[in-house]
Order: C-alpha cells, then sequence, then structure tokens
C-alpha cells in the first residue's frame, strides 16, 4: 500500500530474515541522512547494502522515490545479474546497477556502497589535482581514497571492472568529473566516511575562492602523522557516532523503520 508519496506503508518485516530487516533499516537510514544534510540529487544517484548470505543479494533504492520519503520496505532487492528478486512496484536505476553490483560482487567488505553528486564532490572530482590537503578532514580520507576515469553515464557493464580495478581496497573514491563514492563494512562507517570526504570537498571550493596561490597546504609531515593516527579505519569513531545519527533521524526525519 502506498501514501501520497509513493512511499509503501505497509512493513514488510515479518516476511524477510532479521538480518535482511536490519539492512533495510540501515540502509533506509543512510537515505535519510543523504537527504537531510541536503546531499541528494532529486531522484538519482543512490546507495545500496548486501544482505548477509551466499546469494550475493542486495538492496537498492526504488528508482523515482525521493531520499527523504525511503523507508526499510520500500527497497528493491536483486542479484549480482539485476534481476528484481521479490515482487515490487519499483524498478532501479541502471546506472546504480552498473556501480553498486560491481563493487559487491569484487569486495567481500563493501556491505554499504554509497553514491553522491553534490555539488562540492563534483567540483573537486572535476579538479585536475583531486582532493588536495588543505584539511584535517583532507588528511584523514586521503590515504583511503582512489579516483576512477570519466567514462559517460554508468550504463556500460564493462565499465564494473575498470572501476573495481580503480578502486583497489580503498574505501573512498572521487568519480572524475561526476561524484564521490563510499564503502564500508557497516552503515556507520560508510556513513563516516562519506561525511570525511564531502566535509573535506566542501571545506576545498571554500578555500580554492581565494585562489590556488593563497591556499596552505598541510606540510608533508603532518600528513605523514595523520595517516598514522587514522592507520585503524574508521570503524570505532563511526560506531560512536551512528547512534547519535540515528537519534537525530528520530527527531527530524521519522518513518524510515517502516
Amino acid at each position: 500500500m502506498a501514501d501520497g508519496t509513493g512511499a509503501i506503508t505497509a512493513s514488510i518485516k515479518d516476511q524477510v530474515s532479521e538480518a535482511e530487516w536490519q539492512a533495510r533499516v540501515d540502509l533506509a537510514a543512510l537515505y535519510r541522512l543523504v537527504a537531510l544534510h541536503g546531499w541528494d540529487d532529486m531522484i538519482f544517484t543512490h546507495i545500496s547494502a548486501r544482505i548477509p548470505g551466499p546469494e550475493h543479494h542486495f538492496l537498492i533504492n526504488p528508482y523515482g522515490m525521493f531520499f527523504g520519503e525511503m523507508t526499510a520496505s520500500c527497497l528493491v532487492k536483486v542479484d549480482l545479474d539485476g534481476n528484481v528478486i521479490d515482487k515490487t512496484p519499483y524498478f532501479i536505476n541502471p546506472a546504480g546497477f552498473t556501480i553498486h553490483s560491481a563493487i559487491h560482487a569484487a569486495r567481500e567488505d563493501a556491505q554499504f556502497v554509497m553514491h553522491l553528486h553534490t555539488d562540492q564532490g563534483v567540483a573537486v572530482a572535476a579538479h585536475a589535482e583531486g582532493l588536495l590537503p588543505l584539511s584535517q578532514q583532507a588528511l584523514i580520507v586521503t590515504p583511503q581514497l582512489a579516483y576512477h576515469d570519466y567514462e559517460g553515464i554508468a550504463l556500460n557493464l564493462d565499465e564494473r571492472e575498470r572501476l573495481v580495478g580503480d578502486l583497489g581496497d580503498k574505501r573512498l573514491m572521487l568519480l572524475r568529473n561526476h561524484g564521490t563514492l563510499a564503502v564500508g563494512r557497516t552503515a556507520a562507517e560508510c556513513w563516516l566516511g562519506m561525511f570525511f570526504l564531502e566535509r573535506a570537498c566542501a571545506q576545498q571550493v571554500m578555500a580554492l575562492s581565494a585562489g590556488r596561490d593563497h591556499v596552505l597546504l598541510a606540510p608533508e609531515a603532518a600528513q605523514a602523522e595523520v595517516c598514522s593516527q587514522t592507520g585503524m579505519g574508521l570503524g570505532m569513531i563511526a560506531g560512536l557516532a551512528w547512534p547519535g545519527c540515528l537519534r537525530q533521524l528520530d527527531r527530524q526525519s521519522p518513518g524510515y523503520t517502516d
């Protein structure tokens, strides 16, 4: 059953496993957080979550719904060939399938994959020098940052191999002339990685408004120090921040758990 926004109101919680339901709730939370931060692009861009199990099924947004409308029950379950597994009135974004199926298939640790088109993310992705060591946030993400050259709208399945090759074992990526991408073992890790990357991009755009000759790059010794300080990754601090993010959603964007 759908309401006036097109969102499914009837919960499917009793129709799926506990593990799948948790993945659905976490993924819906990511969509709502992106909308809450103003990082959505109407119905475009996508976030996905792999469902635990050997099938490599994953969840992705129903094409046509806004991120602020997303619920745990409306997410679409597909396999690595793009087949929709469960009956749904929705279909998926083909470009989203290309990007997300590639990463879920190649990386066991990529339980969550987020791709955005924010103004600041696209701006830095289009900058010849990429992300510069201008801020603490930039220094935190740089060791985990990969780059992938633009090949057009991601409809060509042949691009998947090159995308995965460029990502390697990194957890963050700038898609040249296109946007940002983050992967995580948990929704919290994926979110915090993207949060730092997007903040770093926004700070760079603001800093460069004064001109490239007037910005102060972090000293190389400081860059190395931050790299060593964050060598264990973002998992622990992501786990600390995530409950607060969910409380924020409960206050400002309730209903994602439906």
